[in-house]
């Protein structure tokens, strides 16, 4: 199944796993909607909207690129009214945006919970809300949920309860979606990787260059995503995915060429 002219709503597409989505689809002719805040550079992160939507368009896509906090709902609103203006629908969501803090809860100041809740949870549960409509009319719709599989050792929930909570709020949102819009034949699934991977917050704000090197890179979650989202919606939904398990499906059995250091140890991934 071929993404050439369907149209793909991603948040926080301007660096990272969104970017790298945006990318495998573009390379097949999708319309991408990068739905992110970053409009001007930041001092500490690369790309923006602008960058993310140059590099889409010479990968063989459409992009538009939106200024979209999913914070305020009327920014959300806007965006998808305007993702249907300019592409006639959507067919595809990716709920990338998130924030993450892993102080423990003495630590975490409640501006910082705050901010992930509203982001990683509401935010999530407000994209989908606005794009559930026209997704009902798209081909092969696909809500995609860059989320954990929900597990309640309490090992996971009392290493960073605030963060923990933002993120099983996100599959829980997904998992809901997944039997409220079974009759829609709306696919609704999370995707997680196996290993950490060589983002700006690895980098920034878990464990440096050093963590980066011992991590897969986004292209790894982006090959998961690609195969998932080609798979029929009607049976494929109500799965948490390993970017791992998805690929050795695929037929992959070789992962070396994701390694950023393939010399180095593989870093497992928080939730895994």
């Amino acid at each position: 199944m071929s993404f050439a002219k369907k149209t793909v709503f991603i948040t926080g597409a301007s660096r990272g796993i969104g970017k790298a989505i945006a990318l495998a689809l573009a390379a097949d002719g999708a319309r991408i909607v990068i739905a992110s805040k970053t409009e001007v550079p930041h001092p500490k992160l690369d790309g923006t909207i602008y960058t993310a939507a140059e590099e889409v368009t010479r990968a063989g896509g459409e992009a538009l690129p939106l200024v979209c906090d999913i914070r305020d709902e009327d920014q959300i609103n806007r965006a998808v009214a305007a993702a249907i203006s300019h592409f006639g629908g959507i067919d595809i969501l990716i709920n990338n945006a998130s924030a993450i803090n892993l102080s423990h809860t003495e630590q975490l100041e409640s501006k910082r919970f705050d901010l992930m809740q509203q982001i990683n949870v509401r935010g999530t549960f407000l994209v989908s809300k606005a794009c559930i409509p026209h997704l009902r009319r798209g081909l092969n719709p696909h809500i995609l949920t860059l989320s954990p599989p929900i597990n309640l050792d309490p090992r996971w929930l009392g290493a960073h309860v605030g963060y923990t909570l933002s993120k099983y709020g996100m599959s829980m949102v997904a998992l809901g979606l997944a039997a409220e819009l079974a009759g829609d034949r709306i696919a609704s699934n999370t995707l997680w990787p196996r290993t950490t991977i060589a983002t700006a917050a690895v980098i920034n704000l878990l464990g440096g260059e050093a963590l980066a090197s011992m991590s897969r890179t986004p292209q790894m979650v982006a090959d998961a995503a690609y195969a998932i989202l080609r798979r029929p919606s009607a049976t494929c939904t109500g799965n948490h995915f390993i970017d791992e398990e998805v690929l050795a499906a695929e037929g992959v059995t070789d992962f070396t060429k994701y390694a950023v250091d393939p010399s180095k140890p593989l870093a497992p991934d928080l939730f895994v």
